[in-house]
């Protein structure tokens, strides 16, 4: 009985330890974060996911649950984690968004959400960048492990990306830019 009741026990602090884990960043709604850019303008980074997205889980688990990651995302962006099969309704930029054609128990892939649709989103996982009023900077396709994000996150939030104007500037700044986010 001692075993079991012990077994229980480190059973619970174990699945305490990964939910704490599983929240480094702090994650709001899109709505949340349009409206504390009223108040504290920043940047909002948006993760447009599926829940049968293998990439999308890694990101999760590999990138968004990294320290220095979670750390320089809370302190410079608002960070917005969107299901783009899901079955919300969302108002962005005074337009009402949901998913009309969405699939109640529908196992694996669903239909778009109409907000996906729109900010152009035609992979998963989708890393949007949002400017401090909300308009679309960029759409960054594809799984990122921590330094890839990086590169990304820095530039935006430094506004670095608006000295580059051409594909050779940024090629130059990829090439130079020294990540350093512990792995």
């Amino acid at each position: 009985m001692k075993k079991v009741f012990l077994s229980i026990i480190l059973l619970l602090i174990t699945f305490s330890v990964k939910a704490q884990e599983a929240s480094l960043i702090n994650w709001m709604t899109l709505e949340e974060a349009v409206a504390a850019q009223t108040k504290e303008p920043k940047k909002i980074m948006m993760d447009m996911y599926t829940t049968w997205c293998g990439p999308c889980k890694m990101l999760d688990k590999n990138t968004f649950n990294n320290k220095d990651v979670a750390d320089y995302v809370n302190k410079n962006y608002y960070a917005v984690k969107f299901n783009a099969e899901g079955n919300s309704s969302v108002t962005f930029q005074d337009k009402k968004f949901s998913n009309p054609n969405y699939i109640p128990n529908q196992q694996g892939r669903n239909n778009q959400h109409e907000l996906a649709g729109y900010l152009g989103v035609n992979a998963y996982p989708t890393i949007i960048f949002l400017d401090e009023s909300s308009a679309l900077l960029f759409n960054l396709r594809g799984y990122q492990n921590p330094n890839q994000l990086e590169l990304y996150l820095k530039l935006f939030a430094t506004d670095k990306f608006k000295e580059i104007t051409t594909q050779e500037q940024f090629q130059k700044h990829v090439e130079g830019f020294v990540p350093d986010f512990k792995m």
